[in-house]
């Protein structure tokens, strides 16, 4: 029978009974709904409950769920709700809604303690496994493209690396500067302040000397690299990625590496030794002044002492540093740039975890360095 659907109720002795007739589609919806709040309140009333479809007419998917719905609501309780008469045409239907929604909710299980550290540990070792090979990837992709520059000098930019060089190395020497100053200055005074105690004032001056060329020197210039030079690569070229403007270079035939990545580079493995022996020499100044200022030690003895505590190899050990901890900076904020993305959060997480990651293998690279030049004597 088709037209105006309906539900009527026919009860027997054991059970209640219901036979659905005309067209159960959406464009009787609103009959559907009421007919189904109706008779949802007659589960109350009989032990079980008997639906015959046998009379319906058309049927959609708006129809097979509100049926569906009702036996929901009429298998509360303990009561048995079952479907009759069912055309085969629509068995599929209804099994496939009756699947969808009468999934048992499941408690997720949450393994012990010491699974989901060992799961943590795993994932972060394959993580950083995963970090390291990307690394070295970038290192192999920029030597090529180095040797390939070389081969062709024409490919080479000059105005783009001019441009970095005075983006990474020219404006940063006045905070650069200042910084190194400032440290220099607080190593001087906290020096004073402790060997004042056994009259070994004098010996601040090789402290402060042999720590700023050696190792405070280039850490504090390639840590303040990282975040000023190294983050603004890594939103640079992740801002490039999110809007796809390297896929674009790559579709005009031109590569990334050579056209975004090498400038930026070269700017940096020349700027950072620059940026180390203006930041060594500001320190030393500022530990002077303080010396003066604050310990009574004259410029004519400080500058003498100073001749006498440190040397040439002093100097090389820090400077010598600078380039493989820029290649190193560099690395690591043009790969994460290119991991980015589509997403601003996406740009969050690997700027930071591009200064993380740099300011960390810096440190690192410093402690090989240090064993390196204590196992040859220097």
């Amino acid at each position: 029978m088709n037209g105006a659907p309906a539900l009527v109720t026919r009860k027997s002795s054991d059970r209640l009974e219901l036979v659905a007739k005309g067209d159960w589609t959406a464009e009787h919806a609103h009959e559907l709904e009421l007919l189904i709040e109706t008779m949802g309140k007659e589960r109350s009333q009989a032990g079980g409950v008997a639906i015959d479809v046998s009379d319906v007419g058309k049927l959609d998917t708006f129809g097979a769920w509100l049926i569906e719905r009702l036996l929901r609501a009429l298998g509360t309780g303990g009561s048995e709700a079952r479907l009759i008469g069912l055309p085969p045409h629509y068995k599929a239907l209804l099994d496939e809604l009756e699947q969808v929604t009468r999934i048992p909710s499941r408690t997720p299980r949450h393994p012990p303690a010491v699974t989901r550290g060992l799961t943590l540990i795993g994932v972060a070792v394959a993580d950083m496994a995963d970090s390291v090979v990307k690394l070295v990837q970038m290192l192999g992709q920029i030597v090529l493209t180095m040797l390939a520059v070389l081969i062709h000098p024409s490919r080479f930019r000059a105005t783009s690396t001019v441009f970095q060089l005075e983006r990474v190395g020219w404006r940063a020497v006045p905070i650069v500067i200042l910084i190194t100053f400032l440290i220099g200055a607080i190593i001087a005074q906290q020096g004073i302040f402790h060997f004042r105690r056994f009259g070994a004032d004098v010996f601040v001056v090789d402290m402060v000397g042999i720590l700023v060329l050696r190792e405070i020197g280039v850490l504090i210039v390639c840590i303040m690299v990282a975040g000023r030079s190294g983050s603004a690569y890594t939103a640079e070229l992740g801002t490039m990625k999110m809007r796809e403007e390297i896929d674009a270079l790559q579709t005009m035939g031109l590569d990334p590496i050579e056209v975004l990545i090498l400038p930026r580079m070269i700017a940096l493995v020349i700027a950072v030794p620059i940026l180390t022996f203006l930041g060594s020499m500001a320190a030393l100044y500022g530990g002077g002044l303080v010396c003066w200022v604050y310990g009574g030690i004259e410029p004519e003895v400080f500058l003498a002492r100073l001749r006498e505590a440190i040397s040439i190899d002093h100097f090389l050990v820090g400077i010598t540093k600078a380039p493989f901890m820029a290649l190193t900076i560099g690395i690591v904020a043009c790969n994460e740039g290119l991991q980015v993305k589509g997403s601003a959060q996406s740009l969050g997480q690997q700027t930071t975890a591009s200064v993380v990651k740099s300011i960390f293998l810096v440190i690192v690279l410093d402690g090989l360095f240090a064993m390196f030049f204590a196992a040859i004597g220097i």
